[in-house]
């Protein structure tokens, strides 16, 4: 299901707003002002100060030991240095029965994600339940039973106003009756700071430990490209609350500033799992660091 066209379209507003920025740096000797000028493109990317600061020290350090004097003879290492960080936490590889909780603050298109992984694991052929748990959002049940129409798939809902921990109740008792593979759970989008929404969370997380400890759990935070470092504030409240196990980084097709990526993975020790790089249902991509960095430098 992987497409590479689909990271070179996706990605290619980054690509021409980083690139073009890399290649006036890349155009003479390698000396202190190349640096400094490479560090200043990145930090623009929206790639943190530490990452920023560990990639341009170890093409530093290269450049220093291989004796190379051009700069046109870095884009290669800087290229192994970017996909480095990005390999780092590994790759989240879903085992089943598999349970995946989405969550994330409100806006950042975690009901279309949730419509699009519900379509990504019915095409690779495996039966997929999704319940509704955001039962704050009048209309959330009735966007999230149109996805799974759309996919064929079954939808536990309940009320307006219901509790959300219920629904997550009934879904598993659906789920392991049918013996489904993947149960996908909608939550209610929340500010991060508001500590009475991140309690009701961690009481639907305790819910599924409790009742179906035989599944593989993975809480998975949907995080906006567009939002840049505000989304680091995200993860970490999202982390404490949930121990979240992977980002879904979506709408990098509507950002020139794809570092974010890099910034995630420095900071936290959470693989990116998925990238949504335009807003058709098939738009959802595995993450590939390699295929990501070569659809923004070539």
């Amino acid at each position: 299901m992987f497409n590479r066209k689909k990271y070179k379209d996706g990605l290619e507003k980054t690509k021409v707003s980083f690139w073009a920025k890399l290649k006036s740096v890349f155009t003479g000797t390698v000396d202190d002002e190349f640096f400094e000028e490479l560090e200043m493109v990145l930090v623009q990317a929206d790639m943190s100060i530490s990452a920023v600061t560990d990639i341009v020290e170890n093409l530093r350090v290269y450049a220093l030991n291989k004796g190379i004097k051009d700069t046109e003879l870095l884009k290669g290492k800087l290229k192994e240095e970017i996909v480095s960080v990005l390999e780092e936490n590994g790759v989240l590889e879903f085992k089943y029965p598999a349970v995946i909780m989405v969550v994330g603050v409100n806006g950042v298109g975690k009901t279309t994600t949730i419509g699009k992984l519900i379509n990504y694991f019915a095409k690779d052929g495996k039966e997929v339940v999704v319940a509704a748990a955001d039962t704050f959002r009048a209309a959330a049940a009735d966007q999230l039973a149109l996805w799974a129409k759309r996919s064929s798939v079954r939808i536990i809902k309940s009320e307006a106003g219901s509790d959300p921990s219920s629904v997550v109740f009934d879904a598993i008792s659906s789920a392991k009756a049918k013996h489904t593979d993947v149960l996908i759970i909608d939550t209610a989008g929340r500010l991060h700071n508001k500590t009475h929404l991140m309690e009701e969370l961690k009481k639907m997380n305790r819910v599924l430990d409790r009742e179906y400890p035989e599944a593989n759990l993975y809480r998975l935070i949907v995080i906006d490209a567009v939002t840049g470092q505000n989304a680091l504030s995200q993860v970490e409240a999202f982390d404490d609350a949930v121990e979240l196990d992977g980002v879904v980084l979506t709408k990098l097709d509507g950002t020139a500033k794809g570092g974010i990526a890099v910034t995630l993975s420095k900071e936290y020790s959470l693989p990116i799992a998925f990238v949504g790089l335009g807003e058709g249902i098939d738009d959802l991509q595995e993450f590939d660091a390699k295929e990501f960095v070569d659809a923004i430098f070539d």
